[in-house]
């Protein structure tokens, strides 16, 4: 066997390899088709929280496009978003905490929440201080919305 034909069976292998991994993920991860009749229940086991991820998530993708362009202005020497990039910072840490709990269903999430909702108004009323700014409106936005969904779930 020489190289080249080494090399063509060796490529060959690892798509193989690679398929098969992906087939096993695929069906790993799939939902089954069969019902599921088991004798647990999650009595309380976390409320459903899939609204607040998703606001937080949307805030903090609209926070880093806000802090991208509060970093450029920055960087040209422009300080009047100083604030604005700290208070996005600050946003984009408590968001992403909302986000994980929210996820896992944590029963600190109302907790959290109410801690956000403080953030988020902050962020809004410093994003709208420069609303001539597309990024700082769009964080504004966004951070309203996240407030109101924290609203609704914080203790």
């Amino acid at each position: 066997m020489n190289r080249r034909q080494l090399l063509q069976g060796g490529g060959t292998l690892t798509l193989a390899a690679v398929a098969g991994l992906a087939t096993a993920a695929t069906q790993a991860s799939a939902p089954e088709m069969h019902d599921h009749h088991h004798d647990h229940h999650h009595h309380g086991a976390g409320a459903d929280y899939r609204a607040l991820a998703h606001s937080a998530t949307h805030c903090v993708m609209l926070g880093e496009a806000c802090i991208d362009h509060c970093l450029d202005l920055l960087a040209q020497g422009d300080k009047s978003l100083a604030a604005c990039a700290k208070s996005v910072e600050q946003l984009l840490a408590i968001c992403n905490a909302l986000r994980q709990m929210a996820t896992y269903k944590s029963a600190h999430v109302p907790r959290l929440a109410k801690l956000a909702m403080d953030v988020c108004k902050e962020c809004e009323t410093e994003c709208n201080k420069h609303k001539e700014h597309q990024a700082c409106r769009d964080c504004a936005q966004a951070c309203a919305e996240c407030h109101q969904e924290c609203a609704k779930v914080a203790a």
